[in-house]
């Protein structure tokens, strides 16, 4: 008996061209490059140019991987982006997106669980294609961080920055095993009570203002590991796989320590594990899909390995993609 799956057929990514290293962050305020590398990890992130938004770099990934998926935007009859930046209130970006690549029917909109928001979207994606109604989805991560950020506090700063990148989803028919190219679980969880440990001060039936992003990051790295490891037990419990299974592991790119602990927790070999932190930092939505397009073009992601996505961000928020390639 044949099942529905949602396959990836293409992926891409960008960045803005500029890079502010932890060097030029130490000129800035308090820091150095040893003390964020230390606890961090991170030893550069890209920076969004003046005039350039989010829908911007979204446009720029949804172009490269409907490129890699040999689509064009004329193929696909959903957009579903992922940001907390958004270029404005309303409408949702991913109309701008899709305007801009000349898409006049189906539809679009945007998901917002901030560093969670593409595992939300690809869950998304995936019900709208099992469901019917959708039948080729484009799935955006992208983020302007940098335009949210206190500037002179020195714990959050140096964590965050601007990217975006992209996937094509694509219905398919497969024999409804493990076997399977596409998605073969996923799981998502909230828990409201947590807001207060990472959000943003703002909003327009708040203070009419955007804001800027606060964090206690002792308790959110706390409760980070335990959350993280608890929605991939989930897919192996609803799957039957394993660590052991896993080709791949391409968590959020939040924070090295973190990635380091969790992946340790589910005995998930180092080298099996994708990171880019270090180059890119905290990316929000736009973290998983820039990792997962860097180890594809890179050629360690190869047709038919198992890979697990995995994030949490602010709300809290946190969720997995099983996926095979």
């Amino acid at each position: 008996m044949s099942v529905i799956r949602s396959t990836v057929t293409g992926c891409g990514s960008f960045l803005p061209e500029k890079i502010l290293t932890n060097g030029d962050l130490a000129k800035m305020v308090d820091t150095s490059d040893e003390w964020i590398v230390q606890r961090t990890g991170i030893e550069q992130r890209h920076i969004a140019g003046e005039g350039q938004f989010t829908s911007d770099l979204a446009l720029e990934a949804a172009r490269r991987a409907l490129e890699s998926a040999g689509r064009e935007a004329s193929d696909i009859d959903t957009i579903i982006l992922a940001t907390a930046t958004p270029d404005n209130t309303f409408p949702a970006t991913s109309v701008t997106v899709q305007a801009r690549l000349g898409i006049t029917h189906g539809f679009a909109f945007d998901v917002q669980a901030v560093c969670s928001g593409f595992v939300y979207a690809m869950t998304t994606a995936d019900a709208y294609i099992r469901s019917g109604l959708s039948k080729r989805c484009l799935v955006i991560g992208a983020e302007t961080f940098s335009r949210i950020l206190d500037w002179e506090d020195r714990t959050t700063c140096v964590l965050f920055g601007d990217g975006a990148g992209a996937v094509v989803l694509e219905r398919t028919e497969c024999a409804g095993t493990n076997d399977d190219r596409g998605i073969l679980t996923s799981h998502l969880r909230s828990d409201g009570r947590h807001k207060e440990k990472l959000y943003v001060d703002g909003g327009p039936s708040t203070t009419q203002t955007v804001g800027h992003l606060r964090m206690e990051g002792r308790e959110v790295f706390k409760h980070a590991v335990g959350m993280i490891t608890d929605v991939i037990e989930d897919a192996y419990e609803a799957t039957g796989l394993t660590s052991d299974d896993l080709d791949w592991f391409i968590p959020h790119q939040a924070n090295k320590r973190i990635i380091d602990a969790s992946a340790r927790k589910l005995g998930i070999a180092p080298e099996k594990v994708v990171t880019t932190v270090q180059s890119h930092g905290n990316t929000s939505a736009a973290s998983i899909p820039l990792a997962l397009d860097a180890a594809v073009r890179d050629g360690r992601v190869k047709k038919n390995d198992l890979l697990m996505l995995e994030a949490m961000g602010g709300g809290f928020t946190w969720g997995s993609v099983l996926l095979r390639w």
